[in-house]
């Protein structure tokens, strides 16, 4: 840790700061995903092998693919990714007391059933190999379903591990639904003929789907490669250079705290997926800057998750339920990218309105670290931001995510090796010999932190696969806009009640599943309910998307606020509104991607006049949003001022020329009251000082 992120004195660390505190900790206790075990040393061995066998396989897999097609090769993956769950988490969520917490007998024998089931497909003997199990199809033999039955028990069981228990029961709601969907009443728009047990099996076990459709392949395919690419930059020291740089970029003065944990939050999202992690590793190193500055706990731990949760939607490594867009369109990963340069900016831009006006407000402090400047942090480490713009160039060069996501991660180990050469200390054989060993441990540490998402995807396909056996997805739908419909027949307004609702609909969902999760379910439920009413693709995709993201930290569980809450001792309630504060933009400008045409600008997919206008009516509505939660513009902002501000944001979200006119008319009102208002407090303080 550089010394920027030490505090001068004892005195001035927090209550439960995070000097003080396990990280790791807080992350297994609040994070989506569960915490892995801590394995002793002759099972770590093994799942540490396995692990990098696995990866070796993903990494072949991208430049000799396997001969027998892609469903083989996911049976392959999934056989021996899903072993390794019962090993590496426990079947509780906490770490049991005590110094061991090594897998007992049972995940020893659920670790061989998977592995057996898992395999089963591919075997030569029983199955008869992948060509006759595949001949099979739909006429599953009894082995066939056993097994496929097993599978489905583990799968449910391992995502229950890594996510709990609320993922497993929808899953189990949804089966239940397709084989007992013929005993509803036939006058029920979701009333079925029912599913056979055997033909849900073979739904999920057989088909090109269930198990093994577009989430498993969207995980083995690219998330493995990124969460790989991430342990690489780790492993070579870019998480530090870019929290060091983020403290270098900006002067001394009292918002540069809140700038730097900003920053910083956007730089780490690059090597980590998960926006609650981020949060706590944020947290760890700019909480003691920012309680010197004189942050209160709330406000801090609020920063903290909003910056946090940015790490799923910044470009150029979003969240999996990226991947998962580009598949479902059948569009490019640069293309979902470039839908969300503007969104990103817009969400980062209402941070930092808000931190400028918090510092203003509770009268924050500058506060002197030490650190290197900017450009010679630079020049020393700037080649951590080489590999990212690599992905960026290659795939504007049209090749393939998963091909030039391993290209940057070989630019990041040769970077690497260079840079252990430079600075070895043992002569270059031990530098080179540490480089070897760091990128086998993280080729390793890649693949054993995609076990949850791996997880998360099998269970997705059997949502997929049992709405799209039933036609759920579409009657769900129909109910959505039915119910917009029975408030109102005016086209405009139903609209916006469909979007509303849908907005609270996904908010609701990702309180209870993982961002990847929610997409999938949100994307076969709510997306045909906008497509009917003639939302884009893009647009629909992206929208959930957002909101799906966001639910991490909406309140009541906002788990990104509860991990920063533990970081900086604050109030958790407290801490969750501050969040809510600090994102709220965020809530509404997707909002603006479905209302009308011009929405799709804010995805830059319309000429470049229109992209203009419909971003600068977007920037003001943002800052309009933020004066109305931050409650400062040039001093405080009173109530009714606010009430100015509010209609004005709104309108300018609704993005018709006249709308954004009235919209414009309310803030420029609004500021002439401000400065009005101000003018006479400040001559009224005038007074009173004479």
């Amino acid at each position: 840790m550089s010394q920027a992120t030490r505090p001068e004195h004892d005195d001035e660390l927090p209550d439960r700061g995070a000097t003080q505190t396990d990280v790791g900790e807080i992350v297994a206790a609040h994070d989506e995903e569960r915490p892995a075990r801590q394995l002793s040393r002759r099972p770590d061995l093994l799942v540490y092998l396995v692990a990098l066998a696995v990866a070796v396989l993903v990494l072949k897999q991208v430049f000799y693919p396997l001969t027998k097609g892609n469903q083989y090769y996911l049976v392959i993956f999934l056989g021996c990714t899903l072993p390794l769950v019962f090993l590496c988490y426990r079947p509780g969520g906490r770490r049991p007391k005590g110094d061991r917490d090594d897998p007992a007998w049972y995940d020893w024998v659920l670790s061989a059933i998977a592995l057996l089931v898992g395999f089963y497909p591919v075997l030569p003997v029983p199955s008869g190999g992948f060509d006759a199990f595949l001949d099979r199809q739909g006429s599953l033999s009894t082995l066939d379903i056993v097994a496929g039955a097993l599978l489905l028990l583990l799968v449910l069981e391992a995502t229950r591990r890594t996510t709990g228990w609320i993922l497993p029961v929808i899953c189990a709601a949804f089966i239940g639904y397709a084989y007992y969907g013929g005993f509803l009443p036939q006058n029920w728009g979701i009333a079925h003929a029912g599913v056979d047990f055997n033909q849900i099996i073979n739904a999920l076990y057989n088909d090109a789907s269930g198990f093994y459709g577009t989430p498993l392949d969207v995980a083995a395919s690219y998330i493995v490669l990124f969460t790989i690419y991430g342990a690489v930059l780790n492993a070579s020291g870019a998480g530090q250079f870019f929290v060091d740089f983020s403290f270098a970029a900006f002067k001394r003065s009292r918002t540069a705290p809140g700038r730097t944990t900003v920053l910083s939050g956007f730089l780490l999202g690059t090597v980590s997926g998960s926006g609650t992690a981020t949060a706590v590793s944020l947290g760890a190193i700019t909480w003691p800057i920012l309680r010197r500055a004189g942050y209160p706990k709330e406000q801090a731990g609020g920063l903290l998750a909003a910056s946090g949760i940015g790490a799923i939607l910044s470009p150029p490594t979003l969240g999996a339920a990226a991947f998962i867009i580009a598949e479902y369109l059948q569009t490019s990963y640069l293309t979902v990218l470039i839908w969300a340069t503007i969104p990103t900016v817009l969400y980062y831009l209402g941070i930092v309105f808000a931190v400028e006006a918090d510092a203003r407000r509770f009268g924050a402090k500058a506060v002197e670290t030490e650190h290197a400047s900017a450009w010679r942090l630079l020049l020393r480490g700037g080649y951590h931001f080489l590999s990212l713009a690599i992905i960026v160039v290659f795939l504007a060069l049209d090749i393939p995510p998963f091909a030039a996501v391993v290209y940057a991660t070989g630019v990041a180990a040769v970077f690497a090796l260079i840079s252990g050469l430079v600075r070895a200390e043992g002569g270059p054989g031990a530098a080179v010999l540490k480089w070897l060993r760091d990128i086998v441990d993280a080729l390793s540490a890649g693949v054993r932190g995609a076990l949850p998402v791996v997880a998360v995807c099998a269970a997705a396909g059997i949502i997929t696969s049992t709405i799209t056996k039933t036609g759920l997805g579409q009657e769900l739908a129909d109910a959505l806009v039915q119910a917009a419909q029975a408030l109102t027949t005016n086209p405009t307004a139903i609209l916006v009640l469909t979007v509303v609702f849908s907005a609270l609909a996904v908010g609701v969902l990702g309180l209870a599943v993982p961002v990847t999760a929610s997409f999938i379910i949100a994307w076969v439920v709510i997306g045909p309910a906008l497509g009917a009413l003639g939302v884009a693709d893009a647009e629909r995709a992206m929208f959930i998307f957002y909101y799906a993201v966001l639910s991490e930290v909406t309140p009541p569980t906002a788990l990104a606020a509860v991990a920063s809450a533990a970081i900086t001792g604050g109030r958790i309630t407290g801490t969750m509104m501050q969040a809510w504060k600090y994102t709220l933009p965020a809530f509404l400008v997707p909002i603006a991607f479905v209302l009308t045409d011009n929405g799709s600008a804010l995805l830059l997919q319309t000429d470049p006049l229109t992209v203009l206008w419909v971003a600068a009516a977007s920037i003001v509505a943002v800052a309009a949003l933020s004066v109305v939660t931050g409650g400062w513009l040039a001093g405080p902002v009173r109530l009714p001022v606010r009430l100015l501000f509010l209609p004005g944001a709104l309108c300018l979200l609704y993005l018709e020329p006249p709308v954004v006119a009235i919209g414009l008319g309310c803030c420029v009102l609004g500021l002439v009251a401000q400065l009005v208002l101000r003018r006479r407090e400040t001559i009224k303080e005038v007074r009173d000082a004479g």
